[in-house]
C-alpha cells in the first residue's frame, strides 16, 4: 500500500528532484477544502506507487517552502519533474484531472 509521502522545508529539494514526477499536496488541517481532497491523495499514492511519488505538505507547519513557491491558495497541488514544477492547480481539484497531469509526465 502506498503512503502519500510527508514532505518539510527541511527534504522538499531532495524529493522533487526524484526521477519519477512528484505530485505535492499543499494543505493544512483547518482547511475544509483540503480534507476533501485528502483521501484522493491517498488513492493516487496507492495507485501510482513505483511510477510516481506522492507527497504532502502542511503549510502552517512548514511556511519557507509555501512562501518560497508562493503558495496562497490552499489546497494547491504542484507537479515536478526532475526538479522542475510542469504542472499546478489550486483548489479541490477531480481525481482525473490529476492523474492525466502525473500520466503525462511518467
Amino acid at each position: 500500500m502506498g503512503k502519500a509521502l510527508v514532505v518539510t522545508d527541511d527534504n522538499f529539494k531532495e524529493i522533487i528532484n526524484s526521477d519519477k514526477p512528484v505530485l505535492v499536496d499543499f494543505w493544512a488541517t483547518w482547511c475544509g477544502p483540503c480534507q476533501m481532497i485528502a483521501p484522493v491523495i491517498e488513492e493516487l499514492a496507492d495507485e501510482y506507487e513505483g511510477k510516481a511519488v506522492i507527497a504532502k505538505v502542511d503549510v502552517d507547519s512548514n511556511p519557507n517552502i509555501s512562501a518560497e513557491l508562493g503558495i496562497r491558495s490552499i489546497p494547491t497541488l504542484m507537479i515536478f519533474k526532475n526538479g522542475e514544477m510542469v504542472g499546478k492547480e489550486v483548489g479541490a481539484v477531480p481525481k482525473t484531472v490529476l492523474s492525466e497531469k502525473l500520466d503525462a509526465n511518467l
